[in-house]
């Protein structure tokens, strides 16, 4: 019996896009022969899954569910490659299954979640629809007070956690936090390269030309300010009522915000953008 090595298995897996179990298990078949395994999973018909694995998944949902005691929550966003599969009740149902696991175990680990039955469960969803699925983010947020909003899209996310206040308080500011996207908390919150870039990009623009470069700096400590400002949660005039900010909203509670997390389905994923005949091509040749 040949030796499967985990690197062989690894291969395979990307060049099948298959599961670790199936493809160890081809390999072993196939006596270590990578080339004969894969021939093997074509005539079986298990690379129709894999096929579709390089197309880009950037479309789907995000899901919520948030303790009875409001002591954590977990989001989970699965992508499919439409909007149309998106909505289809047999992805939604397989979205459900994902997110009462995550809950039920505090698991924000998307393969070790994944391992078994789950993962088989989406190959053949896959099969079953004839698009891309993919897991791929999984957040668990723990605190004295955690609650949600999802954006009635069901694509946009966001958990909050605070120390003190209501359920409906947290609630609120997920809300906020959904419409405006700040980008942290608290100014202090704010990495010291995004300030640098920021402030490189506000002593570069055309205004400050020619001026002496203490003038400079004073105006770059103000538009830094202002940028803190627009990008910092507790800084934020709350959408709510525009006449608090959110920070003051919170302290009026007797409450402080410990974090947020703001899911949008497929930010961050490069979609490939091809011309309608290059697509049309690429199938024939397929």
């Amino acid at each position: 019996m040949a030796n499967i090595s985990a690197s062989m298995v690894k291969e395979l897996r990307e060049r099948t896009g298959l599961g670790m179990m199936e493809c160890k298990k081809a390999l072993v078949e196939a006596e270590g022969d990578i080339e004969k395994a894969i021939d093997d999973l074509r005539k079986a018909s298990g690379l129709k899954a894999a096929k579709k694995a390089s197309r880009t998944a950037a479309d789907g949902v995000v899901r919520v569910k948030v303790a009875d005691d409001n002591s954590y929550a977990v989001v989970v966003e699965v992508n499919s490659e439409t909007d149309f599969v998106a909505r289809d009740d047999n992805f939604l149902g397989f979205v459900d299954t994902v997110l009462a696991k995550a809950f039920a175990d505090k698991q924000a680990d998307v393969a070790a979640l994944m391992a078994g039955d789950l993962e088989s469960a989406r190959e053949a969803l896959v099969q079953k629809i004839g698009e891309n699925i993919s897991v791929r983010r999984v957040v668990v947020v723990e605190g004295a007070n955690v609650d949600a909003y999802v954006h009635s899209n069901n694509r946009i996310a966001t958990l909050v956690s605070l120390t003190g206040g209501e359920a409906e308080l947290a609630r609120d500011v997920a809300m906020h936090v959904t419409a405006q996207n700040p980008r942290v908390c608290k100014p202090e919150d704010m990495p010291q390269d995004e300030l640098d870039r920021e402030k490189e990009i506000i002593m570069a623009q055309p205004d400050m030309e020619g001026k002496p470069q203490e003038i400079k700096e004073k105006m770059a400590v103000g538009r830094v300010k202002k940028f803190l400002a627009e990008n910092s949660l507790v800084e934020q005039a709350f959408v709510k009522n525009p006449e608090l900010t959110v920070g003051k909203l919170i302290k009026e509670a007797g409450a402080d915000i410990n974090g947020f997390t703001r899911l949008e389905v497929g930010e961050g994923i490069e979609v490939e953008v091809k011309d309608f005949a290059q697509e049309v091509a690429e199938q024939l040749n397929g």
